[in-house]
């Protein structure tokens, strides 16, 4: 199994493993500076590479002011 589970709310999306988080988001359509994700509890950045058979999950931002 060589893809990534990226999961938003109650969306999943499955990306290709190997591209970096930033490069699945914008794949995706989804707005970078609008989530944080995570990988097993941790916080990733944009540049970290998806492995295989992982799942991130997305956790949406919420700005006011």
């Amino acid at each position: 199994m060589d893809t990534v589970k990226i999961v938003l709310r109650d969306q999943e999306y499955e990306v290709k493993s190997g591209m970096t988080l930033r490069d699945a988001l914008t794949k995706l359509g989804i707005n970078r500076e609008s989530v944080l994700a995570t990988r097993q509890g941790e916080l990733i950045t944009d540049d970290e590479i998806l492995r295989p058979g992982e799942t991130i999950r997305l956790v949406a931002v919420i700005s006011g002011g």
